[in-house]
């Protein structure tokens, strides 16, 4: 008996045999072919919903966009939390982590997608900001910040942070990384008029986070260098 499914499940079940297949072998390494095996369709339902593969990717990345906002605002809008707790928490909910995360990074860093790139950009810095900025003003009001320019603070640490700790468009050191965190930290502080010392948490937050994906994009290449020999 032939099973028919709303369009829009249909599309979620390739999308999460997609996601599933590019953490495991990668996106380059992932075939039409594949995906198709797994959610057990025919070529042509595949291509009602997608053009190619490079689209499935593109849908992905707008899923994820759709989830870490959700889980931000989630965040920011919970009073039960300090200040200092919700903005490490919409900050850590940004991260796409795991094998599946990176091989979207890896896909939106590739030269022919410079403008899927500069839409996550966007993305970041148009709803990231508001978010952010709602609990600097709350924190204006706790008397914890000091600035007349919440907004615009947190513009420019947006897209500070958003470039100079890309790997991808800044390429540094680990001890030059550190030196980054550290005056991040120290000039946050100051932005938003915070007392000396006060905010500490983030450099010691934001250095480990990067410490990891250090570590992880270490041991990936590591294993593309192991699979690359044993061929």
């Amino acid at each position: 008996m032939r099973i028919v499914k709303e369009a829009e499940e249909r599309r979620n079940e390739i999308l999460d045999a997609a996601d599933e297949l590019f953490s495991g072998k990668g996106f380059d390494g992932t075939s039409t072919g594949d995906i198709l095996e797994k959610v057990g369709i025919a070529r042509g339902t595949l291509y009602y919903h997608f053009k190619s593969k490079e689209d499935i990717m593109d849908a992905l990345i707008e899923r994820y966009n759709l989830r870490l906002m959700a889980a931000a605002k989630e965040i920011a809008a919970d009073k039960d939390l300090p200040i200092a707790s919700r903005i490490l928490g919409v900050v850590s909910a940004l991260n796409i982590s795991g094998e599946s995360g990176r091989e979207i990074m890896e896909h939106i860093h590739k030269p022919q997608n410079a403008l899927m790139h500069q839409k996550l950009q966007k993305m970041i810095f148009r709803e990231v900001v508001p978010i952010l900025s709602g609990i600097i003003r709350e924190g204006i009001e706790k008397g914890i910040f000091n600035t007349p320019y919440p907004e615009a603070c947190m513009e420019m640490i947006v897209v500070y942070a958003n470039t100079v700790f890309d790997a991808d468009m800044v390429r540094m050191t680990e001890e030059e990384l550190r030196g980054r965190i550290k005056a991040f930290s120290f000039n946050l502080e100051r932005l938003l008029g915070a007392e000396p010392g006060s905010l500490s948490y983030i450099e010691q937050t934001i250095g480990g986070s990067l410490e990891e994906e250090g570590t992880a994009e270490r041991k990936h290449r590591g294993n593309e260098q192991q699979s690359g020999g044993s061929k």
